[in-house]
This record gives C-alpha cells, sequence and structure tokens, in this order.
C-alpha cells in the first residue's frame, strides 16, 4: 500500500513539474530559414502573400480600419478577438522585430512569449517560405498605416482561458516547418504551397480530430480537406472525385476562386470574404494552379459537362410547373419566393443564380447555411473581372420559422436532392 501511494504522489510531482515548465519555461522559437538564392523580399511581394493569406477577413473590424483587429471570431470555445496588427507601438504589432513575427506565424507565439489561440492559422502557416514570411514583415512595417486601436481581450471559460495549455497542443497539431512538393509539375507545386500554406483552406475545409487540431497537412491524407464545419455552416470537400474539385473543371474552379461564381455555384457566408479580400487578388496563373492542385488530389479527372438538351426533367420540376393550388406547403413557398431566380427545375442561372439541384451547401449535413441564407439572405463579392455586387433578399421578415423549415426541407429534397428534413427548431436558433 506504501509503494502505491509513493507512486501516486510520485506521479502528481512529475504532472506539477511538467505544467510549471509548461506555464514558466520560454517555448522555443522556430528560428530563420535559409533564404534560397533567387529570393525577392519587397513590399510588394508582402502585399501580395497578405491577400493570399486573406489577413484582413480575420483583422478588420466590420466599419473598422483595415488590419486594426477587433474582429469577433466565433469559435467552439467561445469568441476570440483578432488583435491589432498594424505598425502602431502601443496597441498593434509596431514593436516587433522579424523574428517576434515570425514567431506568431510559425509558431503562435506574440511578442511576449504568450501562445496565440490557433484560431490564427499558425498550423497552416508554418509551409509559408523565408522569403515570404520576410516580406509580410516588410509590407506591414514600412506599407500599413499605424491604428492605434485596442481590441477587446479574448476571455474564454475555464480551462481554454489558461493559454499555457496550448504548448501541449502544438505538440500534438503542428507539422515541421517548410513546404514539401508533392510533384514534378511546377503548377501543381505552386497550388500545393498555396492551399497549404498562406490560403490555409484547410483551416475551414478540412475536418478537426479530438484534439481540435485539423486532419491532415496535405494531399497524401484522405482527411485533408475532405470537408468541415465554420460557425456551424459546413464547408464542402475540395479532396477526391465526389468533391467540388472532382466534379468542376479546372476552368470553372479557377472561375469561381477569382469571382466567386461560377456556372455551378455562387460564394456566401465566409467564402465570399475569401473571394473578396483574398483570392480575386492573386493573379490568374496562382487561381489556376490551386484548382490545378486540388484536380491533382481528386483524381485529376475533367467531368463531361451536362447534356442540357437530353437532362432529365424530375417529378419536383414536373410538380412545380403545374403549379397546381392543392400542392403541399414547401412547394407553394418555393413557387412564391424563389422560383423567380431558381426557376422550377432548380437550375437557376449561371454565374447569377446558384443552382439549386445538387448544390453541396444545400445537401449538406448541417443545414444552417441554407437556413442563414433564406432568413438572413446572401451577397457575391464584387470583384474585378465580376463587378455587380448581386445580393438575395432576406425572408426572415415573410417566412414564419415553420415555414422556413417546411421551404428548406422542400429543397433538400427536391430534385436529385437527397438530405434530411429541416424542423421549426432547427431554424429559431439561426433567426
Amino acid at each position: 500500500m506504501k509503494t502505491f501511494v509513493r507512486i501516486i504522489l510520485a506521479l502528481i510531482v512529475i504532472a506539477i513539474l511538467v505544467i510549471a515548465g509548461m506555464i514558466w519555461i520560454p517555448s522555443e522559437r522556430t528560428p530563420a530559414q535559409a533564404l534560397a538564392p533567387d529570393s525577392e523580399v519587397s513590399v510588394a511581394r508582402g502585399e501580395y502573400m497578405m491577400r493570399a493569406a486573406d489577413c484582413i477577413a480575420c483583422h478588420t473590424a466590420p466599419e473598422g480600419k483595415t488590419f486594426a483587429g477587433g474582429r469577433a471570431i466565433q469559435s467552439p470555445f467561445g469568441v476570440i478577438w483578432s488583435t491589432n496588427i498594424t505598425p502602431d507601438k502601443e496597441t498593434g504589432i509596431g514593436n516587433y522585430t522579424l523574428d517576434d513575427f515570425r514567431a506568431a506565424l510559425y509558431d503562435g507565439l506574440n511578442k511576449q512569449g504568450a501562445h496565440l489561440y490557433p484560431a490564427m492559422p499558425y498550423e497552416n502557416y508554418r509551409v509559408i517560405s523565408e522569403a515570404d514570411v520576410q516580406s509580410l514583415y516588410k509590407y506591414f512595417m514600412e506599407a500599413v498605416p499605424a491604428v492605434n486601436n485596442k481590441v477587446p481581450e479574448t476571455d474564454l471559460a475555464f480551462p481554454f482561458n489558461q493559454r499555457w495549455g496550448l504548448r501541449a497542443w502544438n505538440w500534438v497539431a503542428l507539422n515541421p516547418v517548410g513546404f514539401h512538393a508533392p510533384t514534378d509539375d511546377q503548377m501543381i507545386n505552386r497550388g500545393a504551397y498555396l492551399v497549404q500554406g498562406a490560403a490555409h483552406c484547410a483551416a475551414c475545409h478540412s475536418p478537426r480530430t479530438m484534439f481540435m487540431s485539423q486532419k491532415g497537412a496535405n494531399g497524401d491524407d484522405p482527411a485533408f480537406l475532405s470537408g468541415g464545419e465554420v460557425d456551424g455552416w459546413s464547408a464542402p470537400s475540395l479532396h477526391g472525385p465526389d468533391s467540388v474539385a472532382g466534379q468542376w473543371s479546372k476552368e470553372q474552379m479557377a472561375h469561381y476562386l477569382a469571382t466567386g461564381r461560377n456556372d455551378y455555384a455562387t460564394a456566401v457566408g465566409e467564402m465570399s470574404l475569401v473571394v473578396g479580400d483574398s483570392l480575386q487578388y492573386l493573379t490568374s496563373e496562382d487561381n489556376m494552379a490551386i484548382a490545378a492542385y486540388l484536380k491533382h488530389i481528386s483524381g485529376g479527372k475533367t467531368p463531361e459537362a451536362p447534356d442540357a438538351a437530353n437532362r432529365t426533367v424530375t417529378a419536383t420540376e414536373k410538380l412545380l410547373a403545374s403549379a397546381d393550388p392543392s400542392m403541399p406547403l414547401g412547394p407553394r413557398l418555393y413557387l412564391d419566393n424563389c422560383s423567380g431566380c431558381h426557376f422550377v427545375d432548380g437550375r437557376g442561372a449561371p454565374e447569377i443564380f446558384p443552382a439549386l439541384d445538387d448544390n453541396l451547401m444545400v445537401t449538406a449535413d448541417s443545414p444552417k447555411g441554407l437556413i442563414y441564407t433564406i432568413l438572413h439572405g446572401a451577397e457575391l463579392p464584387s470583384t474585378e473581372s465580376r463587378p455587380a455586387r448581386l445580393r438575395m433578399q432576406s425572408y426572415a421578415w415573410r417566412l414564419s420559422d415553420e415555414e422556413v423549415a417546411e421551404l428548406a426541407t422542400f429543397i433538400r429534397q427536391g430534385w436529385n436532392n437527397k438530405a434530411s428534413a429541416v424542423t421549426a427548431s432547427d431554424v429559431a436558433p439561426v433567426r
């Protein structure tokens, strides 16, 4: 018995020492990587990488000044407030050295050595090259105006307010620093570098482990980009023959990245911000490279274009075209509110009104994205090549929770869609 007690006490002492070490011993920073011989470090390159990394979307509050922080980032553990990353010396990163800046991007550490919450996607930014890190630093320090803006302190409930615990999370979650080219094809490799690193696509489009880290670091893992969830919205799979990357051509995919629209879908929710603040500013070559990489990890096949002349008329289309006043409530609501844009065949209009038939947001496991869009509307981003800011109106003022549930259920089960029904209790929290 005494031996058992001694073992327990020894384990307790060891645990206390480990925790004390995690709290008081400074975390190691990743040292500077060697620059490639032909590397260019410049403000212009830094600005381009800022766009690729989509820094504006998270670090700019609604109606706030660019990069001044204060945007509320929803997480499963509470609200995380984005930081001020302007070169203001009091409230921003004006006192950061290049080493401090690299530690934030690679290791999730601020200047004082405190751990950043991984809402900052340093899991992904570890792929970014040294030249791009230095260019980003040069851009933020030399080209971004300093803004004095003290943002709210993130205050999560215990134990998530104990940031020292993220040290253990980092041991589990982080992969080695650096990028490893998956092929000999320069275009595919460029796309892989952007997808895995700066663009941090896995932050939304990969599922999470039991530790809430991203599953898979690259296309060798079938879980990588196989679909995730963002604040209840389903982010579709981008990996495999059944994903959008497997079903769309490279050209359609690249066009969607640059404009937020193509013949199949339009960008809504978080993806609208990604296109509006980030992807539209990439070169056409880089958007095509991203599409090429996603196509590569999805089998590389180009699907045949649908034959519009020989398409099958669905039972849903026949029902809606009949305009029978005795039809159920769901299709009646669709005729009254949706058919003018999405039509009775549910196919919409390319680049304007998205198809609802075989739409991955419509048939997602979580109906939240569809419910939110019905209640609150949606707006396509204005881009250089597609400047029109098209908007779908909201219907929260017009439809009750029960009616929204009936309409959403009809859309999720109409035409060729096969998804679960929606209830009024699903609608109420989204409203």
